[in-house]
């Protein structure tokens, strides 16, 4: 059987994040095709544009988070294997990756040697990811947040009230207004700003 060699799209909102990527790859990995994305829906046009075998996925982007787009390119592109990149603290995102069945998540603060090494082996499809596995342990208060909830807490976290966040992801403000109550009641929080603290505390950028 003849193995399919790597298409892969990046998809970050830091131009010089895609290139050092794009150019680790080249310069270490092999010499595949690549293409950038710096935006969720130029991140789902170039999906639906062209053929991906392997897509590098930051958390936060301009306009909206990537758990916005996951359902959507789980559903379509169920093949595509999924590598979350991110500076956000990866135990807050593991009940996500199980829910979308990703594997792969590296911090964008991991040295060369990780960053090559695990892009080697998602490449590969190697499944036996020990940089990755490891990552999605750990105590954080967060953790326990659902998909739909770190969307909230995304919007919540960027002054966004519960209108704007009702309008914005389509649901209703008493579903909105749910969800924030639970995201209050999982981290222990009284208020917004004991919120504001926590997430400082455990670097979750927003």
């Amino acid at each position: 059987m003849q193995l399919i060699r790597p298409r892969i799209l990046i998809g970050d909102d830091h131009g010089i994040i895609r290139r050092g990527i794009s150019l680790l790859i080249q310069m270490e990995i092999g010499e595949y095709s690549i293409t950038e994305a710096g935006t969720c829906s130029r991140v789902m046009a170039e999906l639906n544009k062209n053929y991906f075998t392997h897509l590098i996925l930051d958390i936060i982007f301009p306009d909206g988070s990537a758990l916005e787009i996951l359902p959507n390119i789980k559903s379509v592109y169920p093949e595509l294997r999924i590598m979350l990149f991110s500076m956000q603290p990866p135990e807050i995102y593991g009940e996500a990756m199980k829910q979308f069945s990703i594997q792969y998540y590296l911090s964008k603060t991991s040295d060369n040697a990780t960053v090559t090494k695990v892009l080697t082996n998602f490449l590969n499809n190697d499944k036996n990811i020990e940089e990755s596995n490891h990552l999605v342990s750990g105590i954080n208060p967060f953790k326990n947040l659902s998909p739909r909830e770190l969307q909230i807490l995304h919007y919540m976290l960027n002054g966004f009230g519960t209108k704007q966040i009702s309008e914005t992801l389509n649901l209703k403000m008493n579903s909105v207004s749910t969800l924030k109550k639970r995201i209050y009641e999982k981290t222990d929080t009284a208020n917004f700003k004991a919120l504001i603290d926590l997430c400082t505390l455990y670097k979750i950028n927003y």
